[in-house]
């Protein structure tokens, strides 16, 4: 067997735990906790392949890992908490409708698998699982932040179809991955970046779900 690399992979498991916790709470109905979680566990993921990359400790292992817990926190997590949270007034279409979610979200993770050494690193093809995950978990934080007058259990299965159709797309979407961090124009990004984290510590119910928004 090739190496099997502590750090990273505890970072990974991490993920994972925040995908399954976010399970327990959807199903105990504590939808906010769920949400958090869903949103801690894309930290993780963030953070999982760089310190990989940085350590020199990236593995095949690891990638498959990856994956596996990819498909808990953000396809199946996701999946329980829109139906226990909105689409439960919708009977069997409303499960169908978060099934449907978790299967497109499992097979962007299975297109990126096998695509990723092809594809250009410029951009993402289809909507990344995590953000379809965290535009879920946002909008639930949002709608409970600022008591969203309209329909939300409406909006939430237009939402979960919409996602899920993105995220099997062929659309471009854009990646962080070949940012310039030698460019001139640095500085902007590090002012933006800023002025975001002072935004999300004031409000990061709201300004989290903007941002998602604005990306997809």
């Amino acid at each position: 067997m090739r190496k099997i690399y502590i750090v990273p992979n505890f970072v990974t498991t991490a993920n994972l735990f925040c995908g399954f916790y976010s399970m327990i709470a959807a199903i105990q109905l504590d939808f906010v906790s769920a949400s958090w979680a869903i949103v801690g566990a894309s930290v993780f993921d963030a953070l999982d392949g760089r310190i990989a990359r940085l350590a020199r400790a990236t593995s095949r292992f690891g990638v498959e890992y990856d994956s596996l817990s990819d498909l808990v926190s953000f396809g199946i997590a996701p999946g329980i908490l829109l139906n226990q949270w909105a689409l439960l007034r919708f009977g069997r279409l409303g499960w169908i409708a978060a099934f449907i979610f978790v299967a497109c979200g499992a097979l962007r993770l299975a297109r990126f698998n096998v695509t990723s050494d092809i594809l250009p690193k410029g951009f993402f093809q289809g909507l990344p699982i995590t953000a379809a995950a965290g535009m879920v978990a946002t909008f639930m934080l949002f709608n409970e932040s600022v008591n969203w007058p309209t329909n939300y259990e409406g909006f939430s299965l237009f939402l979960t179809i919409l996602l899920s159709f993105l995220m099997v797309s062929t659309i471009k979407f854009p990646s962080m991955k070949e940012v310039n961090w030698h460019s001139k124009s640095i500085f902007w990004y590090l002012l933006a970046g800023v002025l975001v984290m002072i935004l999300i510590a004031v409000k990061p119910e709201v300004t989290l779900f903007l941002i998602l928004s604005i990306y997809i």
